[in-house]
């Protein structure tokens, strides 16, 4: 797995944390809300994760640790997510809509 650049991921983890400061003090400007979005879409795309505070909470694992153990972390993670996945959900019987059910007599 490649990984960012330390310093290009405090950097861009800095810019989202200073937008979020600003976009909570003005909720209703829409170009603050805009340059928000776009600084937490870019720092998902450079932590692999789809959601803006996966990536920044990521994004700080990542700053505090070495590259060895997030890699172990994020396996871990990974690992997790797929034996969730696999687990089979409860099958659920359903009948047909009465519309479609036939007695037996009416064959």
């Amino acid at each position: 797995m490649l990984l960012p650049a330390k310093a290009e991921v405090a950097r861009q983890l800095r810019r989202y944390r200073a937008w979020e400061r600003v976009m909570l003090a003005a909720p209703n400007d829409r170009t603050v809300r805009a340059t928000f979005e776009d600084s937490g879409y870019t720092l998902c795309v450079l932590m692999g994760k789809r959601c803006a505070r996966e990536a920044a909470d990521a994004a700080e694992r990542y700053l505090r640790t070495n590259q060895v153990t997030y890699l172990e972390e994020q396996q871990v993670t990974c690992l997790q997510d797929q034996n969730e996945r696999s687990r089979p959900a409860a099958a659920v019987r359903r009948r047909p809509p009465a519309a479609e059910r036939r007695s037996p007599a009416g064959r």
